[in-house]
């Protein structure tokens, strides 16, 4: 693995992360428009830093720190790449429901099909995944440690939020109790 092959991967999951903002402002739209209500409003723009600032670390860690890409690398490209197929996942299952804020649109119940049926909160499963997966990808420990701990403190928050918001919508025949989140 070459910083240059490790910086277009870096790319193209920025490029995948733009594509999720072009389908999140469309769903976003689509909960408000059926008087879906935002909760958490407030961690928001600490998220969007956080997640941006993840892309920008380890790029900065593999060319200034030039650490040697682990002999493993193909596994944390695995990981990687799981990571993202279950996001995606995450919002194919949740269809209009998916974005990128904690939104609750009134009168529709939990989702308990696809990778909810398992998990109360399986995408932040591929954050947390790929938060260490993809530095480790080219050796970007600093970046992978950092990370996880900032994501921690923040998931922390998000959770809290998500799942006190999510109390509100009706459950659906054989839902689990547990929250199910964006």
């Amino acid at each position: 693995m070459t910083p240059v092959l490790f910086t277009v991967i870096v790319a193209l999951v920025g490029l995948e992360r733009l594509a999720e903002l072009v389908v999140s402002n469309r769903n976003l739209a689509w909960a408000r428009e059926r008087g879906g209500q935002e909760y958490g409003a407030g961690h928001y723009p600490a998220m969007v830093l956080l997640h941006t600032g993840f892309l920008a670390a380890m790029l900065a860690e593999v060319w200034i720190m030039r650490p040697p890409a682990p002999a493993w690398w193909g596994v944390a490209l695995a990981g990687a790449v799981s990571a993202q197929a279950l996001r995606w996942w995450c919002i194919r299952t949740l269809g209009h429901r998916w974005n990128t804020r904690v939104v609750v649109v009134p009168g529709l119940p939990l989702v308990d099909s696809g990778p909810y049926r398992w998990f109360a909160h399986p995408n932040y499963v591929a954050v947390v995944l790929e938060g260490v997966a993809l530095p480790l990808i080219h050796g970007a420990w600093w970046t992978a440690v950092g990370f996880t701990l900032l994501n921690a403190v923040l998931l922390r928050t998000r959770l809290r939020v998500e799942n006190a918001a999510l109390q509100q919508a009706p459950s659906s025949p054989g839902a689990r109790p547990a929250a199910r989140g964006q």
